[in-house]
């Protein structure tokens, strides 16, 4: 990681399917990252990991990029860089949905998306620990958009769930689904929110808070 007296470093890796909207929801948090001081650098290719120089350079990874496939040496890279210290934060299936196949990178995400009954719907997000600098001040907040349902790590430290009300899958009716969580993997921090389907849904202001302050607590 960088020297505490030098600026911060951010990569922020976007790809994968398009519907997501990588590119736009890159565009709103890059600039939020330089606002605040951070040498932010925006990537289009998964080989970004593959430069080790690089990425020991890091404070901050940010990955955008759903479904696809990652080699193993690329997958390697990220996840020693994590390993070792530098924080990673994300949303969605830009992070929780991003490759299907690798258990190992879930394993660091601290879940995976295996569902969104209904599609995009209205849903309620309720803040659970509102001690936490990440969600503090925040209320409870309608969504428009994907309810994302996942398989979680009971390990992660959860800030914010929804409730799944039956409309669209009977059987998980009641269910209580993490919405917002941060973790370590390593010596890193870990964020990670099911919020943010597409570029719009970060016009709700309690979504847009969450993942800004969320990067900056896996960087600091």
């Amino acid at each position: 990681m960088t020297d505490k007296n030098s600026k911060k470093k951010a990569l922020m890796v976007w790809g994968g399917w398009l519907g997501h909207e990588p590119q736009q929801c890159t565009a709103i948090f890059a600039p939020y990252l330089e606002s605040q001081g951070y040498d932010v650098t925006v990537s289009d290719t998964l080989d970004s990991y593959l430069d080790r120089e690089l990425m020991m350079s890091l404070d901050l990874i940010v990955p955008v990029w759903t479904m696809g496939t990652i080699t193993n040496e690329q997958e390697k890279g990220l996840l020693d860089a994590v390993m070792s210290g530098i924080g990673i934060a994300g949303w969605h299936g830009g992070m929780g949905d991003s490759f299907r196949n690798n258990v190992n990178y879930q394993f660091m995400v601290g879940g995976q998306w295996v569902a969104h009954p209904g599609g995009v719907i209205d849903y309620k997000v309720n803040i659970t620990k509102h001690e936490d600098p990440i969600v503090a001040g925040l209320d409870d907040f309608e969504m428009h958009s994907e309810q994302y349902y996942m398989h979680t790590d009971p390990a992660n430290e959860v800030l914010a769930t929804t409730t799944f009300n039956g409309d669209h899958a009977y059987w998980i009716d009641g269910t209580v689904m993490p919405v917002v969580w941060k973790r370590t993997y390593g010596k890193a921090r870990v964020f990670y929110t099911s919020l943010g389907h597409v570029a719009k849904d970060f016009d709700v202001p309690e979504a847009l808070e969450i993942v800004k302050r969320g990067m900056l607590w896996a960087s600091l």
